[in-house]
Protein backbone atom coordinates (compact mmCIF):
# COMPACT_ATOMS: atom_id res chain seq x y z
CA UNK A 1 0.00 0.00 0.00
CA UNK A 2 2.60 2.39 0.56
CA UNK A 3 4.86 1.45 -2.59
CA UNK A 4 1.65 2.55 -4.32
CA UNK A 5 0.96 5.66 -2.55
CA UNK A 6 4.30 7.06 -3.73
CA UNK A 7 3.68 6.27 -6.78
CA UNK A 8 0.45 8.00 -6.93
CA UNK A 9 2.49 11.22 -4.97
CA UNK A 10 5.56 10.67 -7.36
CA UNK A 11 3.28 10.67 -10.54
CA UNK A 12 0.95 13.83 -9.28
CA UNK A 13 3.44 16.15 -8.41
CA UNK A 14 4.71 16.29 -12.44
CA UNK A 15 0.79 16.58 -13.32
CA UNK A 16 0.74 19.63 -10.49
CA UNK A 17 3.63 21.74 -11.59
CA UNK A 18 2.74 21.68 -15.25
CA UNK A 19 -1.22 22.72 -14.26
CA UNK A 20 0.46 25.56 -12.41
CA UNK A 21 2.88 26.38 -15.28
CA UNK A 22 0.12 26.72 -18.08
CA UNK A 23 -2.35 28.96 -14.95
CA UNK A 24 0.92 31.54 -14.77
CA UNK A 25 1.61 31.48 -18.19
CA UNK A 26 -2.23 32.22 -19.13
CA UNK A 27 -2.36 35.28 -16.42
CA UNK A 28 1.06 36.60 -17.64
CA UNK A 29 -0.06 37.78 -21.06
CA UNK A 30 -0.10 41.87 -22.08
CA UNK A 31 -3.09 43.51 -22.33
CA UNK A 32 -3.10 44.30 -26.17
CA UNK A 33 -6.70 47.06 -26.18
CA UNK A 34 -4.64 50.13 -25.99
CA UNK A 35 -2.80 51.74 -28.79
CA UNK A 36 -0.66 54.25 -28.03
CA UNK A 37 0.90 55.93 -31.29
CA UNK A 38 4.12 58.56 -30.40
CA UNK A 39 5.79 60.55 -32.81
CA UNK A 40 9.19 59.32 -31.94
CA UNK A 41 10.32 62.62 -30.97
CA UNK A 42 11.04 62.25 -27.36
CA UNK A 43 13.78 64.18 -25.19
CA UNK A 44 16.04 61.27 -24.99
CA UNK A 45 16.09 61.05 -29.06
CA UNK A 46 16.39 64.61 -29.11
CA UNK A 47 19.19 64.21 -27.17
CA UNK A 48 21.08 61.39 -28.83
CA UNK A 49 20.70 63.31 -32.06
CA UNK A 50 22.10 66.38 -30.04
CA UNK A 51 25.28 64.05 -28.75
CA UNK A 52 25.71 62.28 -31.98
CA UNK A 53 26.06 65.44 -34.07
CA UNK A 54 28.15 67.05 -31.71
CA UNK A 55 30.33 63.93 -32.02
CA UNK A 56 30.59 64.01 -35.31
CA UNK A 57 31.62 68.01 -35.89
CA UNK A 58 34.18 67.25 -33.36
CA UNK A 59 35.77 64.59 -35.36
CA UNK A 60 35.25 66.82 -38.66
CA UNK A 61 39.09 67.69 -38.88
CA UNK A 62 40.36 64.56 -38.38
CA UNK A 63 38.11 62.57 -40.49
CA UNK A 64 39.66 65.54 -42.65
CA UNK A 65 42.90 65.13 -42.37
CA UNK A 66 42.74 61.47 -42.67
CA UNK A 67 41.29 62.00 -46.09
CA UNK A 68 43.68 64.13 -47.05
CA UNK A 69 46.73 62.05 -45.91
CA UNK A 70 45.20 58.88 -48.02
CA UNK A 71 44.87 61.26 -50.93
CA UNK A 72 48.40 62.17 -50.60
CA UNK A 73 49.79 58.41 -50.31
CA UNK A 74 47.47 57.96 -53.63
CA UNK A 75 49.39 60.56 -55.63
CA UNK A 76 52.66 59.67 -54.27
CA UNK A 77 52.32 56.22 -55.27
CA UNK A 78 50.39 56.94 -58.73
CA UNK A 79 53.33 59.73 -59.71
CA UNK A 80 56.23 57.17 -58.73
CA UNK A 81 54.24 54.54 -60.97
CA UNK A 82 54.84 57.09 -64.23
CA UNK A 83 58.70 57.86 -63.16
CA UNK A 84 59.16 54.42 -63.24
CA UNK A 85 57.74 53.55 -66.46
CA UNK A 86 59.98 56.68 -67.72
CA UNK A 87 62.75 55.78 -66.05
CA UNK A 88 62.64 52.13 -67.11
CA UNK A 89 61.97 53.19 -70.61
CA UNK A 90 64.90 56.03 -70.69
CA UNK A 91 67.63 56.50 -73.67
CA UNK A 92 69.96 57.20 -70.56
CA UNK A 93 71.82 53.48 -69.69
CA UNK A 94 72.74 54.97 -66.48
CA UNK A 95 69.44 55.53 -64.98
CA UNK A 96 68.00 52.55 -62.89
CA UNK A 97 64.68 52.61 -60.56
CA UNK A 98 65.13 52.57 -56.79
CA UNK A 99 62.16 51.35 -55.16
CA UNK A 100 62.72 52.10 -51.76
CA UNK A 101 62.87 55.60 -52.40
CA UNK A 102 60.77 55.68 -55.85
CA UNK A 103 63.42 57.63 -57.48
CA UNK A 104 65.02 57.02 -61.01
CA UNK A 105 69.04 57.26 -60.01
CA UNK A 106 72.44 57.58 -61.80
CA UNK A 107 74.22 54.49 -61.85
CA UNK A 108 77.84 56.12 -61.47
CA UNK A 109 76.70 59.18 -58.97
CA UNK A 110 73.93 57.90 -57.21
CA UNK A 111 71.87 61.25 -58.10
CA UNK A 112 68.55 61.26 -59.05
CA UNK A 113 68.19 62.04 -62.89
CA UNK A 114 65.33 62.97 -64.89
CA UNK A 115 64.23 60.50 -67.21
Amino acid sequence: MNTLKSRLTKAAVPLVLLTALFSVQHSAQARTDRLIISEGDTALTTEQAREQKEQWDATRSLRNKVNKRAEKEFDKTDRAFDTRDDCEHSMNVNAYWEPNTLRCLDRRTGRAVAP
